[in-house]
Formats: C-alpha cells, structure tokens, sequence
C-alpha cells in the first residue's frame, strides 16, 4: 500500500498535536492576571477565563466571593492576601469543578450552623477542588465539603473562632457524603470537632494534626475509608470512630485525651493497628463492635485501658498495656480469648516465666477476677477492698481458677512491648 505524501503526514501530525492541546487541557491557553490589594474579586473571577490563575497581591480583599468557573487563585507564600467574609455566609463558596485555593488567609465567615456558613465552601459540583497551604481563621466551619467528589484539602492552617463556647463553634472541616476526597498534612485547632465526617466513602484523612478541640476526629456512618498517621494533643477525645465499616485506622497518636484516646462505637470489619494511646480516662472504648482486627497498638498510662462491652468476633493482639490503672474493664460472663496465632498481648503487670525464651508468658493472663466485677456492678464495694473477706476470695480464685468468671483470657502474652515506629514517633513528640 501506497504511503501518503511526507507533507500530508506532516499536516495530519500538526493538526493532531493542536487538538490535543485544545481539547486535552483545558488550560493550554490560560492567563495568570494580577489582582491588586483591595480590587472586587468577584469582578475578577467574572472577567476571568475558566483556566485562569488570579495572582493576589499581598493586601485585603472583600469576600463572600463565589467561584463558578475553573481557576486558581493565589496568593503570596506568606499568606498575606487576606480574604474577609461579612460575617454571614460564605467566605469563598466554590460552585466549578477544578478550582484551586492556595496561599491565602480566610476570614470572618458567618456564624450559623444550620446555614452551613463556611470560610470555604464547596458545593457539589466543585469535583477535584484542591484547598492548599491556607490560613483559614476565625470562621465558623473552616472547611465545608458537601456532597463533593475528589476533593482535596492539604497543607492548610485551620482556626475556630475562639470567642464562642467549644459546642457553638464549627468543625474545622465538616465532610458530608465526599467520596474519594482526602484531608491530608493540615493543623487544626480552636474548633468543635477537627474532621467531623458522615455519610461519606472512600476517604483519607491522614497526617493532621489536632489540638484544643472536642473531638479530633468525629466519625459517622463513612466507610471503606482510612484515618492513619495523625497526631491528636489533649483533646477532649482523640478518635471516635462510629457506626462504620471497613474502616483502616492506623499508626495515630493520641495523648492526654480528657476522656477516651479512641472510641470504636458500632464500628465492624476494620483494621485498628499500629496506634498509640497515652493517658486518657479510657485508652481505648469498645463499644459493640465486631469482627475487628485490633493488633499492635500501644495503650499506656490511661485509667482504664480497653473498656470492652457488648462485642464479638474480634481479634486482639500484638497490643502493649502498659502502667494502666485497671488494664482491662470488661463486664460480661462469657469468656474471650485475646490471642491469635500463639501471639498475645504484653501486659505490664504480667508475673510469668518464660522459661523457653520464646518471648511467651509460661502462663495465662487474666486481667480481672470477681471482686473486680463486685466492684464494676456496686463501687461502693471498694470499701471492702483491704477486708479479709476479698483477701480469702482472692486467693481462692489464685488456687483453683476454674472459679473465675468469665472474662479476658491472654493464653501466649507477650513477655516484651513490640517497638512500632508509631511508638518511635510519640517519642519524638516535643
């Protein structure tokens, strides 16, 4: 077959290469345009192409802003462009697919909850939104993904509006039903909850941090979804993972939580390893939650360290309790065995021998007895505690165990904590 002319291929090639770079990209041939301080943005994103870059000077800028085309706006790396909102709404309200935020301030939103007011909103159709390397303060919600897709919030600087009481404040950032949107490297503080989530898949949030805050991470009815790396420091709780599925919660921090370091309410089928829990009322609360893996993840200096009730199915081990008041609160008659595989649990109080050197306990250990049940059902049973009558049921359960109750059972504890690098990580902590 005939090959066509050299100068016809060439033509066919040139056209080829233009159409790709007009259909292919929608911003072969976009503009960047400088804003200056003080200017109308919304005349500015009215006179902008979809694909434009609008460049801020440093300077304040009047918000209530919405964005209804694809651009990017940006300010100084220093973050001195400062967009102020009313004080009612919506500070910046994205309403386009491929908007891009980056290096700017966000101020002074409105207050009210139930009018969803946000320093930046996304709305729906603003898919594959990126909010990047933002301070965004004094707002009410920081953050507001409603119903969006792929969206992805990184690298910013979140503050609530302090002069509210914690319940009246908004979350940092608040995602509803935004599957495939991730929340990724960003610090926040001063608001009610860091990530509140619901009704969503298909999520990540990883590497935060959080800080003054009620819930660091507040988590209802997401699925298939991650919360992994993330630091929590003297919230009120550090993660409370609630009525969800196919979850992966793994290597975060959380320390000196008020109440519960990590709260697994009605939560199945998740992977819960690598964590690390230091001082809280409660390490860990789980609370009818079923056929999870909970393994290697450290629970130390709490009150309590795993309340357990009204559970099954999981599998427990590789975790390291260490130096907390009671280890184990469990309140039920059936027995549960905390071992998988010839691999338990290191238990601090542990007394045992191993005399074969295999890192294995040469005995069972059993976190709790029936006077530590007494005491559960009746706390003013405490004041028995020294009297010779619990002495003597002591040791009759030390001398013939099968009067135990039911409860927690380590058949292989371990003799030593596992060295995570989550651990390696708290350490570091200054």
């Amino acid at each position: 077959m005939k090959r066509p002319p050299l100068r016809l291929r060439l033509r066919h090639l040139v056209s080829g290469l233009l159409l790709a770079a007009i259909g292919g990209s929608g911003s072969a041939w976009a503009a960047t345009l400088a804003v200056p301080a003080g200017a109308s943005l919304q005349a500015a994103v009215a006179a902008a192409a979809p694909g434009d870059t609008l460049r801020l000077a440093p300077g304040d800028y009047p918000g209530n802003l919405v964005i209804d085309k694809p651009l990017t706006l940006e300010g100084p790396t220093g973050r001195d462009a400062r967009i102020l909102g009313e004080r009612k709404g919506r500070t910046i309200w994205i309403q386009a697919a491929d908007v891009t935020l980056r290096n700017l301030t966000v101020r002074h939103s409105g207050l009210s909850l139930p009018d969803m007011d946000a320093g930046i909103f996304l709305d729906k159709t603003a898919i594959r939104a990126h909010i990047t390397h933002n301070d965004i303060i004094d707002n009410s919600v920081g953050v507001y993904l409603w119903g969006v897709r792929d969206a992805l919030v990184e690298h910013n600087r979140i503050v609530g509006n302090t002069g509210l009481r914690v319940n009246e404040r908004g979350n940092g950032i608040t995602v509803w039903n935004a599957p495939g949107s991730k929340v990724l490297d960003n610090d926040i503080s001063e608001g009610r909850d860091g990530i509140f989530s619901n009704n969503s898949r298909e999520n990540v949030f990883s590497r935060n941090t959080f800080h003054k805050l009620r819930y660091a991470v507040h988590y209802m009815y997401t699925n298939d979804s991650e919360v992994s790396d993330n630091v929590s420091l003297g919230n009120d709780i550090g993660y409370a993972i609630m009525f969800s599925r196919r979850l992966t919660v793994r290597d975060n921090i959380a320390t000196h939580s008020a109440h519960q370091g990590l709260m697994l309410n009605a939560t199945d089928d998740s992977i819960i390893d690598g964590n690390v829990i230091v001082g809280a009322e409660k390490c860990v609360f789980v609370y009818n939650a079923n056929l999870n893996e909970l393994a290697d993840n450290r629970f130390q200096d709490c009150e309590t360290g795993v309340h357990y009730t009204g559970s099954e199915g999981n599998r427990i081990f590789g975790n390291a309790f260490v130096g907390n008041q009671n280890q184990v609160k469990y309140v039920g008659t059936r027995y549960l065995e905390w071992s998988a595989q010839g691999r338990g649990n290191y238990w601090s109080d542990l007394s045992a021998f191993d005399l074969d050197g295999d890192g294995i306990g040469d005995t069972a250990y059993r976190p709790n007895g029936l006077i530590d049940q007494v005491i559960w059902r009746a706390p003013n049973a405490r004041l028995l505690l020294n009297s010779p009558a619990v002495a003597i049921v002591r040791w009759a359960q030390s001398q013939f165990p099968a009067i135990l109750p039911g409860g927690v059972i380590d058949s292989a504890p371990l003799m030593a904590p596992t060295d995570t690098p989550t651990w390696q990580k708290y350490e570091a902590l200054p």
